[in-house]
């Protein structure tokens, strides 16, 4: 796709490389001398202009450049990827792991034909921190579960996920383990790695204020962190506890050492400007200013039982997992139309706006129908100028309701693109080519959101499937259903309990009777987690 000026917002505000990747008018050798000595993500694309590898650099001009060196020994892969490579694009980004994070967005998004190996989901890695236990501990789960536990992710490269923490630990000291027995402060701690609660060296609400601050690195709040660090540093200087202060000085020379080797989100370096596919849908909807929010909603549940549905949030256009919210409607029926507009109700209260802030695009998984009900529920709740439009499943169709979506179809760059419009009465269809960048995000929010819904929902229908079961089970009466549930906090901790804690706890006879009626129930779990879509 050849860029224009005039096509790109606020082009003028970007650097050299900006230009280079949105206005790819130069040939591939003349865009090989321009490569920048940055790390980035690079995008190899085929005659077509099809983006066929995404790949990540420390150095964007010494990696790209291999490609095209023929004296290098490659394998067979390798070989096949560089005789289609015909164009190649970049985003600049600040640090190399900056640059891990969006180079695994990326690839979700484009689906490469040669990034087989990063698309197997085994690979994908979450921090789980247990953040309400009274022995909180920080660790990597490739499978995460419903144990009250919170989790963030997921990540490509449980290697890099695993230094991160490593260089995390320095600045905010946690536990990995606790010891069964464990009495005394452990190795850990003398390192000044471990909070040593065993001890009693850190109270536990010290503990979790720490976590906190963890917690909301990992969210891409870094810089905000640091800027709270140097206040309460600065103090206790004022106040003369030196020793507290020289703590939160290393603290703050951990993070901003932390800034050159790692970062978890796209929030405070990512330039909106750089991303093809948002370039796109600002031009083709003719809107006023990047979509720096864009928000995804999908309905999920089983002939109008257990309805749920999902909110997913795009920053900048990568997924911010962190801003994710899942809903459970107030009354179970089998109408998406209500259901929908009960969501966007409840999303667009004054509670919800204050807290979560407004999105700058809303796309609805649906046609008509959906979008309808859900701006009826936007305009119910005056917040008439926010953007909405809906993603068709059958043809990827671009929903757009005339009057009321508040955006204006640029007809020119459609064409520009191949695409075409279908006029009703009310309603514009767009179909745009299904290998342009705006597709490809729009098609990864629609089931991004779709699999959050039908994750929740497949929570709720075992523990609603769980619960009516133990109430049929002998011998299992309220008393024991709620022992249980206190002691293993909830329905799937009382399934993943071992033998020994189950007898200890409902005694022998009774674990026996429980463990043979659950043994299905767990049977159709693993079949559902199979069949669950990533």
């Amino acid at each position: 796709m050849q860029y224009k000026h005039s096509q790109v917002p606020d082009l003028h505000k970007t650097n050299r490389s900006d230009i280079i990747e949105l206005v790819p008018h130069k040939t591939l050798e003349e865009k090989l001398k321009d490569l920048p000595k940055e790390p980035g993500v690079y995008f190899h694309k085929d005659a077509s202009g099809e983006i066929i590898y995404v790949g990540k650099a420390a150095v964007l001009r010494n990696r790209v450049r291999q490609y095209f060196q023929k004296s290098r020994a490659r394998d067979p892969k390798t070989e096949a990827l560089c005789a289609d490579i015909i164009d190649v694009d970049w985003m600049v980004v600040d640090s190399e792991l900056e640059a891990l994070f969006l180079e695994a967005e990326m690839i979700r998004r484009y689906m490469p034909k040669y990034n087989i190996l990063l698309r197997d989901d085994k690979a994908l890695s979450y921090i789980r921190i247990d953040y309400d236990s009274d022995y909180p501990t920080v660790t990597t789960t490739r499978r995460p579960l419903d144990d009250g536990a919170r989790y963030y992710g997921p990540y490509f490269s449980t290697q890099a996920v695993r230094q991160s923490l490593k260089l995390l630990r320095r600045a905010f000291p946690y536990a990995t383990k606790k010891a069964v027995g464990q009495k005394r402060a452990t190795l850990q701690y003398h390192l000044g790695l471990d909070p040593g609660l065993e001890e009693g060296k850190t109270a536990l609400e010290d503990y979790r204020a720490n976590l906190r601050k963890l917690i909301a690195v990992i969210q891409g709040k870094r810089k905000t962190i640091i800027s709270d660090i140097e206040r309460e540093m600065k103090r206790c200087a004022k106040a003369q506890d030196f020793e507290n202060a020289a703590k939160l000085r290393n603290q703050i020379y951990a993070l901003q050492g932390l800034g050159r080797q790692v970062i978890f989100s796209d929030k405070e370096f990512m330039d909106i400007s750089k991303d093809h596919a948002l370039n796109e849908i600002v031009s083709l909807l003719s809107m006023e200013k990047f979509p720096q929010r864009i928000e995804g909603y999908d309905i999920s549940h089983m002939q109008g039982t257990d309805v749920v549905a999902s909110m997913v949030v795009f920053t900048n256009g990568v997924s911010n997992k962190a801003e994710y919210r899942k809903f459970k409607t107030k009354i179970n029926q089998n109408n998406d139309f209500y259901n929908m507009n009960e969501t966007l109700k409840r999303r667009l209260s004054e509670k919800n706006r204050k807290a979560w802030g407004v999105p700058g695009l809303v796309l609805i998984d649906g046609g008509k129908g959906q979008l309808d009900a859900a701006i009826q529920a936007r305009d119910e709740m005056g917040c008439l100028k926010i953007p909405f439009i809906g993603l068709a499943k059958r043809e990827e169709q671009i929903v757009i309701q005339k009057d009321k979506s508040n955006v204006s179809l640029n007809d020119e760059f459609m064409h520009s693109l191949g695409g075409f419009a279908t006029e009703s009465e009310d309603f514009i269809l767009v179909n745009m080519p299904h290998n342009t960048n705006m597709v490809k995000l729009l098609q990864r929010i629609r089931d991004e959101s779709h699999r959050f819904a039908v994750s929740y929902h497949s929570v709720l229908k075992v523990k609603r499937q769980t619960a009516s079961l133990l109430d049929e089970i002998p011998t299992i009466g309220p008393e024991t259903r709620k022992k249980l549930l206190r002691t293993f906090g909830s329905m799937r901790g009382v399934m993943q309990a071992r033998d020994f804690d189950l007898e200890k706890t409902i005694g022998a006879k009774k674990t026996v009777i429980l463990k043979q009626y659950l043994r299905p129930l767990k049977r159709e779990q693993k079949f559902a987690a199979k069949e669950t879509p990533k």
